[in-house]
């Protein structure tokens, strides 16, 4: 008697979906490490480079601002390639254009070749293998535990800077900053094959316990992007994105010049800015913890309120350069940066599933891009134009309780 032939959707299964969760969970943070490693080491790479150039502070952030704007603009355009064309394209693209970016940055001598290369190629290279692509995977995986599997994986910030920060100053010690991005452009590259022979349609097809389940419970709710646009959920989203965003990076590219200046050596403002990775991994999951324990809405306003404790001790160290400030700053501040991502990244998918969930969200993420953008690039101007600190620490304090509001007022959110 003739067996019948497997289906080919039951061959794409795997037989052990716990493990091959893990799996992708995995694969997520690490290349979120790589990613926002190599993203945030530029804080590292400021001094050295605008001091062989003699350019203004704003000019140097201005390449972390596009950055960040490149990478924002392009989340729709990433979610919308991931829901056509699957990770494998996505994650590969993103590595071929950090490695190519970094390398044409090792030899690049003006300002626009370090704004095309470290800016547009390195901001859009990061966001193919960042956030927008892993919340659209680990959703597949993970269901009703995404804030969880979500909060590790933005975690990666942390753990990219703790590894690379400090790694990037030791780098630029011995073989100077152009031997170090060649460093990180050979290494991109050289990790592109690997990627590539992974199992990616396992990877994308997800649990089957998760997709039945979130069939039966959401199924297609027939969400495009204009009628999403219509909700008042989407634009409380995009605000709080926007707005946090710019407190947040309006300060952190330059805490390692801060601490430089402030009296801290360069190894030491780099290791100790890098040591947030650290607190960050445990602030990510003590907030998606206390999202299952006591809620959302009071969960992302206990975040706020370290956010804003950790700015104020910041603006202490100008004075108080010691030990304790500054474990309290990088406690606070370092452990809430991206701290609400996870629990924004939850709302949206479940408020917006369906099948242009990729579309939909990474629309919402131009926020953070916008918001990062304009912030860093805002705080180097206010640093030139004040040659002070405390106008820009002032402009991240505001930024980040305007961050707060829609949590307090928009009806979605406040459920």
């Amino acid at each position: 008697m003739d067996q019948k032939a497997p289906r080919e959707d039951t061959l794409a299964r795997p037989r052990k979906p716990a493990r091959m969760a893990l799996g992708v969970l995995a694969l997520c943070f690490a290349l979120s490490v790589l990613g926002r490693g190599l993203g945030e080491s530029f804080t590292v790479f400021l001094k050295p480079i605008s001091e062989s150039f003699g350019w203004d502070r704003a000019e140097v952030v201005s390449v972390y601002s596009l950055a960040a704007l490149a990478g924002g603009l392009a989340a729709p355009l990433i979610g919308r390639l991931f829901d056509r064309s699957g990770p494998r394209s996505v994650y590969s693209s993103g590595l071929l254009l950090l490695g190519g970016a970094f390398l044409v940055a090792a030899h690049a001598q003006q300002l626009w070749e370090f704004q095309l290369s470290l800016g547009l190629c390195v901001g859009i290279g990061i966001a193919f293998i960042g956030n927008v692509p892993n919340s659209i995977m680990l959703g597949r995986w993970f269901g009703p535990r995404l804030p969880t599997a979500m909060a590790v994986v933005y975690s990666a910030t942390g753990a990219g800077v703790l590894i690379l920060l400090p790694a990037s100053q030791l780098l630029i010690d011995r073989v100077g900053w152009r031997g170090a991005y060649q460093t990180f452009g050979a290494a991109a590259l050289v990790l592109l094959l690997p990627l590539l022979l992974l199992p990616w349609r396992l990877f994308s097809s997800g649990s089957p316990h998760v997709t039945t389940s979130a069939a039966a419970d959401f199924g297609d709710q027939g969400w495009t992007l204009l009628r999403a646009m219509r909700h008042h959920a989407f634009w409380a989203l995009f605000s709080t994105f926007f707005f946090t965003a710019i407190g947040m990076y309006a300060i952190a590219p330059q805490v390692v010049a801060y601490l430089i200046d402030a009296g801290f050596p360069p190894l030491q403002a780099a290791t100790a800015w890098g040591f947030s990775g650290v607190v960050l991994l445990f602030g990510m999951l003590g907030i998606s913890w206390l999202d299952g324990r006591i809620g959302r809405r009071p969960s992302v306003l206990f975040s706020y309120a370290l956010s804003i404790a950790g700015i104020f001790q910041l603006w202490l160290l100008q004075w108080y350069a010691n030990f304790w400030i500054l474990t309290g700053f990088v406690v606070c501040f370092g452990s809430m940066i991206g701290s609400r991502g996870p629990l924004l990244t939850a709302t949206a998918m479940k408020i917006f599933h369906g099948k242009r969930v990729g579309t939909i969200y990474g629309t919402i993420s131009i926020g953070s891009g916008l918001g990062s953008a304009f912030g860093s690039w805002s705080g180097g101007l206010i640093h030139d134009l004040s040659h002070s600190y405390n106008p820009l620490i002032a402009f991240a304090l505001v930024s980040v309780v305007l961050g707060m509001i829609p949590f307090l007022v928009v009806p979605a959110l406040r459920r």
